[in-house]
């Protein structure tokens, strides 16, 4: 069978993935997996160990290479790039979104488009690390003659030589226009970037050039999108979940809901494959539960069992408060914020899992239900994709919070999308592997109705 090799870069890890597709579901291999996570600056600020990156990514293809592949794709997160100067070097670091340094950025901007214009442009949720306050947080000298590539694109140019955008990512970036999904010269005039920073854009499946004689291709080179591309969806009334480090929960689209409405929800309107609209909005994910571990160094399976035993509901978090994005003493703030609510906050380790998992659940649900609504659109099944989907207690909570059927899985999907338009571009029919588990709803959802109130979210 045609073999595939998928560069997955997450936010904490990476793999490189063999995958072979022969007109059914993709048989995926894990090749490498190595540390992604982003490395503390001298300046107290975050960066990403980019070389690192390329090294194993390297070292990942060369092993993969024995299998003959037919091409290589690659995907990363949204948001964070790196400037190439005139000369083709990258120029300093790449730094993670998790940097405090876009503080009051977003006001700037404000002050020369307002929200509903801008919104009307790039159709974007609002976050304060979007790429646009990002490069708003440069010294204006870093701007001027240097190339913007996002995380994907640069690992592309560093393995190819060539310069590209790939409009999937470019459209997470505040910069792209929704509708024409071109670069947007009003965003551009108001913020002061000058064109010349952004590369040609490209779409998935286009060759992008050759990495030691292997063809590179575009893949949707946002995680998300690459995800989204391998839902196992076997109708069009579905809700989707891509839940790892962050849970992006939305629907897929013919076209972009840019209405006052989708503004005010903070929903965010990101491109997908085949010209689609990826309509959703990001949520504080696993990342709260990982940085809790980090917190207690403990391990996750026996907090998972014991959170299962704790009761329900007794307290329940706004994952998205800005106080959760940094890294640090997650447990900590989580009692904070239930004080502010006025709940007790939970007592001990598999207390506050339970608190996480049933937050992510209701933040998942009241996502859904508004997507619906704001689209006009039924769901009648959620798709539940990526790490998360191996978390039974996170996906039971998520079908009881939407009062509808979960299906989970793939894990993989992101590698599994990134080899799905490989094989598209090279002719080859590829699927996506079936969900392994369905979660039906239980319980009584007026408790769910109850605990959305408490921290001010409405579920109906």
């Amino acid at each position: 069978m045609p073999a595939f090799v998928a560069v997955d870069l997450g936010a904490s890890s990476g793999r490189v993935m063999l995958g072979r597709a022969d007109g059914g579901p993709i048989e995926l291999v894990e090749v490498r997996r190595f540390d992604t996570g982003p490395r503390t600056r001298p300046d107290g600020g975050l960066r990403w160990d980019i070389s690192t990156m390329l090294s194993e990514t390297i070292t990942g293809i060369r092993t993969a290479a024995a299998a003959d592949p037919v091409s290589i794709g690659l995907d990363s997160w949204a948001v964070d790039y790196g400037l190439i100067d005139a000369s083709g070097r990258l120029d300093g670091d790449v730094r993670c979104y998790r940097d405090p340094r876009t503080e009051g950025k977003a006001d700037v901007l404000r002050s020369r488009i307002d929200d509903q214009t801008l919104y009307g442009v790039n159709g974007l949720q609002y976050l304060p690390f979007n790429t646009v306050y990002q490069l708003l947080a440069e010294p204006p000298e870093r701007l001027d003659g240097h190339t913007m590539l996002l995380v994907p694109d640069l690992l592309g140019y560093l393995l190819t030589g060539e310069l590209g955008a790939e409009v999937t990512n470019a459209s997470t970036t505040g910069l792209l226009d929704a509708k024409t999904r071109q670069w947007s010269q009003e965003v551009l005039d108001a913020s002061g970037i000058p064109p010349s920073l952004l590369p040609p854009l490209r779409q998935p499946r286009e060759h992008i050039g050759l990495f030691e004689s292997i063809p590179v291709v575009a893949v949707a080179s946002h995680d998300t999108a690459s995800a989204v591309a391998a839902v196992p969806a076997t109708r069009d009334d579905f809700g989707y979940i891509s839940c790892g480090t962050w849970s992006l929960a939305g629907l897929r689209l013919s076209s972009p809901v840019l209405t006052e409405a989708a503004r005010e929800a903070n929903f965010t309107n990101e491109a997908g494959i085949d010209g689609t609209t990826r309509f959703l909005r990001n949520t504080m994910g696993l990342w709260l539960l990982s940085e809790s571990l980090r917190t207690w160094n403990a391990e996750l399976a026996p907090l998972l069992a014991d959170a299962a035993r704790q009761p329900a509901f007794a307290a329940v978090i706004d994952p998205n408060d800005e106080v959760f994005l940094t890294p640090g003493d997650i447990p900590a703030r989580i009692a904070s914020q239930c004080r502010r609510t006025g709940q007790t906050p939970p007592g001990s380790p598999p207390g506050i899992v339970r608190t996480i998992l049933e937050s992510l659940a209701l933040a998942h649900a009241t996502t859904l239900q508004a997507a619906a609504r704001l689209a006009n659109q039924g769901v009648a099944v959620v798709h539940l994709v990526g790490g998360g989907a191996r978390n039974e207690l996170l996906c039971q909570l998520t079908a009881d919070a939407c009062g509808l059927p979960v299906l989970a899985g793939p894990v993989e999907a992101s590698a599994m999308g990134n080899i799905i338009v490989q094989a598209n571009a090279a002719g080859v029919h590829a699927e996506p592997s079936p969900p392994f588990a369905r979660y039906e709803p239980q319980g009584n959802r007026h408790d769910w109705i109850a605990a959305a109130r408490r921290i001010g979210l409405a579920l109906g």
